[in-house]
């Protein structure tokens, strides 16, 4: 009775004690275990004393033995029933040379476990036309097929997308490892976990053209529907554990609706709708026969889906019976971590020196933070946080020790028309570059009107000490590459933009020919252009590197061309280097002398638009030095003297 037998093994690896009742004799079929045997489970009783911190070293592997073996109990004890993931995951982290876990697997009787006998290397496959799947098959716990598409798969990443494909098996070995349990504690098969191959290359920082996002490229519907929590501070999709988890409740659902994880696949690609409907149309729920390019039911993206998910499986369990050698391979350390709970929103920098760690690890293993500070949070709802494993002790005496006054607080600020970087900055007694660097910005001149910034706020007002968290804060923001724009170019947020381009079109000579360096306006066509300037528009293409169909992508609002004409068109007037095309603003850009008031909002950016000048030439013409504080109301000359 395989049942028994694991409970008197059990039973058997106690040590024994002085008042130990003797144990009973064993069935027919069974063996005493000899000291060898118990030396193996739990250590012979005859080793010497060991000391307190040697018992903490082997706590850790005996422990684990322990949950190994309660984890089988519950299926060894009814023999009816088949082991559970749980009990599968267990005998798979024994690992294969463990004689413990060959022991189970004799008392279990259950040859699926037996992954033994299926661990041969595979010879090289050179024949994929005649390659039988079902040599394999039992070494997955997902379907494979070797169909035409499938073949045509792995030629490609054989070939074409080789250089993706190690780029996607040396990241696995970093997200496997937490991945396939997830799926296998949802009742998934862990082979799943290909999906996410082939979806993001296990690549939390993946964003698509569909607005996709993380390792399994959940859309934001979807991933909300899914638990999926995505606001101004985090994007959980971006979480390989989280994502896991709402990825093996939808997989799951989709399974339960049409039946195949084929289907399943394709439904998670296309959505479930599309391939039901498919299904009833054609009586079958066979994927080969719906997808059938005749069918015209499902796009090609979906339908080369699924034999794209069963290459990358085949390839990426066996790569050197397809060709691939280990030599290719640089594989990434499985994920470990530690976590700790934050109940404030803490700057990330902050974090990092109290851990002793660089600030980019710990954002690789939190990747679903937007911000460079983790979201507000409080004693009763923590924000939990992973750090290095190993490190959570350290941070939390360091973080203990650290000064308010070397921490930073944060406000959320929403831009308003007329906003610009540098008032904003000096409305939270705070510096602009600490405010790109916290929004994961490089540069910015233009903000968007109602977007959302997180703004840090030094805990010592006034402190100017350059070990202040917000002096450390703009040196490390420099030293990432954060530029702040000048004040006077600036445009505040909201500001119209004006039929004239984004500062001066002038003229110049560059190689005895006369260039005209042109804005792009709004209702600017490349035949417009080249019209107003009587050149050709192939012309205007070939000087500034453009295909007609970049040409298209190039006339944005703002963007600039250059143009050699033979001579400066009618349609365009010329002062002091300085070209305006007769488009530019009507207003009170004719009158010699006029005077513009400066209203709420406004910026010698904006003005300078609007009169068709330069913001040098305002500057002198009303003798400004300092753009940053125009008071409202103040007049100034818009034209030349």
């Amino acid at each position: 009775m395989p049942s028994f037998s694991l409970l008197l093994l059990v039973l058997a690896s106690v040590p024994t004690s002085k008042d130990a009742l003797p144990m009973p004799p064993p069935p027919p079929g069974m063996r005493v275990l000899d000291s060898d045997d118990k030396r193996l489970l739990v250590g012979s009783a005859e080793e010497p004393e060991t000391s307190a911190e040697e018992e903490l070293d082997e706590a850790e592997p005996a422990s684990t033995e322990l949950e190994e073996l309660r984890a089988l109990e519950g299926a060894t004890l009814d023999p009816g029933a088949r082991p559970n993931a749980e009990v599968l995951q267990s005998l798979r982290r024994l690992g294969l040379a463990n004689p413990l876990r060959q022991r189970m697997l004799d008392a279990l009787e259950e040859p699926t476990f037996r992954e033994d006998e299926l661990t041969g290397e595979m010879p090289l496959i050179t024949d994929l036309a005649h390659f039988d799947v079902s040599r394999v098959q039992a070494r997955y716990d997902i379907p494979v097929e070797m169909q035409p598409l499938v073949a045509q798969y792995v030629q490609f990443f054989q070939g074409p997308g080789r250089k993706w494909f190690r780029k996607w098996v040396n990241r696995s070995t970093r997200y496997l490892p937490v991945m396939q349990p997830i799926l296998e504690a949802h009742g998934l098969p862990r082979d799943t976990v290909y999906l996410a191959m082939i979806e993001s290359g296990f690549s939390p920082s993946a964003y698509s053209w569909a607005h996709a996002a993380g390792p399994w490229q959940f859309i934001s519907s979807t991933g909300r529907q899914y638990g999926l929590h995505q606001d101004f501070w985090v994007d959980e999709r971006r979480d390989p554990l989280k994502a896991t988890r709402a990825a093996a409740r939808y997989l799951k659902d989709l399974h339960k609706e049409l039946g195949h994880w084929y289907l399943a696949w394709a439904g998670y690609n296309t959505g479930s709708g599309r391939v039901r409907r498919l299904v009833e149309r054609l009586g079958t729920n066979d994927f080969w026969a719906i997808s059938a390019p005749e069918e015209r039911g499902l796009a090609q993206e979906t339908r080369h889906y699924v034999p794209k998910l069963i290459a990358a499986a085949l390839i990426a369990k066996h790569p050197t019976a397809f060709g691939f050698s280990e030599k290719e391979f640089d594989y990434e350390p499985a994920l470990t971590f530690d976590e700790v709970k934050l109940t404030d929103a803490t700057d990330l920098d902050v974090i990092a020196r109290a851990a002793g760690v660089d600030v980019k690890e710990v954002q690789e293993l939190n990747p679903e933070l937007r911000r460079w500070c983790t979201p507000p949070a409080s004693a009763k709802n923590p924000y939990v946080l992973r750090l290095p494993q190993g490190t959570a002790e350290r941070f939390a005496e360091n973080f203990a020790r650290i000064a308010p006054k070397e921490r930073l607080t944060f406000r959320v600020h929403k831009v308003k028309k007329g906003d610009t970087l540098s008032q904003i900055a000096l409305k939270y007694g705070t510096a602009a570059e600490a405010i790109l660097q916290m929004n994961q910005l490089k540069s910015v001149k233009t903000l968007k009107l109602n977007a959302e910034l997180v703004i840090p706020v030094p805990a010592g007002r006034g402190q100017e000490s350059g070990d202040g968290a917000l002096a450390r804060k703009v040196a490390q923001a420099r030293r990432s590459g954060v530029t702040v724009p000048r004040p006077e170019d600036e445009v505040p947020a909201g500001t119209p933009r004006g039929p004239v381009a984004t500062g001066p079109i002038k003229t110049e000579t560059v190689n005895g020919r006369k260039r005209i360096t042109y804005g792009v306006q709004s209702g600017d066509s490349m035949w417009a252009i080249a019209n107003r300037f009587q050149v050709n528009a192939d012309e205007l293409r070939k000087w500034n590197n453009l295909t007609a169909r970049e040409s298209k992508r190039a006339l944005k609002v703002g963007s600039v061309l250059y143009i050699f004409p033979d001579n400066v068109p009618k349609q365009v007037e010329e002062r002091a280097g300085t070209v305006i095309a007769q488009r530019a603003p009507a207003g009170n850009a004719g009158r010699p002398g006029t005077v513009h008031q400066l209203a709420a909002g406004e910026s010698i950016w904006s003005i300078a638009q609007r009169y068709g000048v330069s913001v040098e030439d305002l500057k002198r013409w009303n003798n400004i030095k300092d753009t940053t504080r125009l008071p409202t109301g103040l007049r100034l000359v818009v034209r030349a003297p």
